[in-house]
């Protein structure tokens, strides 16, 4: 298994992050917990960008400075490689 292909958080978590992003969300730690009871969101968001080359920001809002993700508005996202458990989401090359 490829480096890139190695996550330490459940399938599930990475394909949702994956797929929240791709429909134009912005998403949170709350987010992820709320919809899908994981807690990882902070380092499939570090995955992403640092192994997939992701155009992720983010922004940090409230006292509480919560990280809100999301990608970037005019990120090309025929050119976005996935992880092995959000390959299904890719256009060019899954079955979405």
């Amino acid at each position: 298994m490829a480096q890139a292909d190695s996550f330490n958080s459940k399938e599930t978590s990475v394909y949702w992050a994956c797929k929240a992003l791709l429909s134009g969300r912005t998403i949170t730690h709350q987010d992820e917990m709320r919809e899908i009871g994981a807690w990882r969101l902070g380092a499939i968001i570090y995955r992403l960008k640092r192994e997939f080359k992701w155009p992720i920001n983010v922004e940090y809002r409230g006292p509480e400075k919560v990280a809100h993700y999301s990608l970037e508005r005019d990120a090309d996202k025929n050119a976005l490689r996935f992880p092995r458990s959000a390959r299904a989401l890719d256009e060019k090359g899954g079955a979405a």
